[in-house]
């Protein structure tokens, strides 16, 4: 239990970091350059995600030794990618009752809006993004029965995936 408090401890500092540059891209986008709300918040979830991808899987998550790095990168981008839905959905549905040049007419309300559903969408996929890394990318701690880790999927997806390596080489 201690390992896990620790671990959600670690991941809140790394996405409190992402979402510092998340946001602060975000605003800086809607106010300063007028962009649409959803493709502001598409650019700043890309670039905060690569820093969170390369921090979380240094500092939070520790690389399962039965599954292919190639593996590790392809659950990584395919959850990133549902995240990056579930942001977008839910910023475009923070400002989906305002005019079409609200960015403009509307600008301070546009903005308000845009950051009351990217809080809301920062939750909802940080929430997403910490069970995905623990239950797929996550070694398992010396804790858990190893009848149980070989039973596990992300066991099986790992040791599949070491077995069938798409770019020919055992990495």
């Amino acid at each position: 239990m201690k390992h896990l408090i620790a671990q959600i401890t670690k991941f809140g500092i790394v996405g409190v970091i992402a979402a510092v540059i998340d946001f602060g891209i975000l605003n800086a986008l809607v106010k300063f350059a007028h962009m649409n709300n959803v493709a502001a918040g598409t650019i700043s979830f890309l670039i905060a995600l690569a820093f969170n991808y390369i921090l979380s899987m240094k500092v939070v998550f520790t690389h399962r030794d039965d599954m292919a790095k190639w593996m590790e990168v392809f659950i990584f981008a395919v959850s990133a990618a549902l995240g990056l839905v579930m942001n977008d959905v839910i910023i475009w549905l923070a400002t989906v009752d305002m005019p079409t040049d609200a960015v403009y007419t509307m600008h301070s309300k546009y903005v308000l809006y845009t950051n009351i559903g990217k809080v809301v969408a920062t939750v909802v996929v940080a929430i997403w993004n910490f069970i995905i890394r623990k239950v797929f990318l996550d070694a398992p701690n010396s804790e858990a029965s190893a009848s149980r880790q070989e039973r596990s999927l992300s066991h099986r997806i790992g040791m599949w995936s070491l077995n069938h390596n798409p770019f020919g080489s055992r990495s």
